[in-house]
């Protein structure tokens, strides 16, 4: 009767300590569903960009970044703009944002982005390259 006991309330402790344990997801990516949607409800700028170790965020102070629901992102800085695409996926079951830019710097934003982060305010993203030449990050702000 005393094992039974044990066992039960051994049972009961672990039950407890499962069911407490919750995973808080608030800032992680949903879907690329939601990535879609995310990055169309507004005007994002870059805040973070970081190359391979390297801050090169002010290669696109000024600019600003609209997502198109037909799959185009145009980023203007005053009269200045320039166009390129954008799609979402899941890869590793991983989300992912697409970029594609032609011309420099842009052309340094065009890979397939890891979200590590997104809600309806910021999106932050990472990019292991494989061929060891480091990790990249990126991070939007809405506007």
């Amino acid at each position: 009767m005393k094992n039974l006991i044990k066992t039960s309330t051994l049972a009961l402790i672990i039950m407890v300590a499962f069911s407490s344990c919750k995973k808080d997801d608030s800032s992680s990516p949903n879907s690329s569903t939601s990535i879609s949607s995310t990055v169309q409800s507004g005007k994002w700028r870059v805040t973070f960009y970081e190359d391979s170790g390297n801050n090169e965020t002010n290669h696109f102070t000024g600019y600003s970044f609209q997502f198109n629901s037909n799959g185009t992102v145009v980023a203007t800085n005053g009269g200045s703009s320039t166009s390129g695409t954008w799609a979402n996926g899941s890869d590793d079951s991983h989300t992912k944002l697409i970029l594609n830019f032609t011309g420099n710097p842009f052309d340094e934003l065009s890979d397939e982005w890891h979200v590590l982060q997104q809600n309806s305010s910021i999106i932050k993203l990472e990019d292991v390259s494989g061929g060891g030449s480091g990790t990249d990050y990126l991070t939007f702000e809405k506007i």
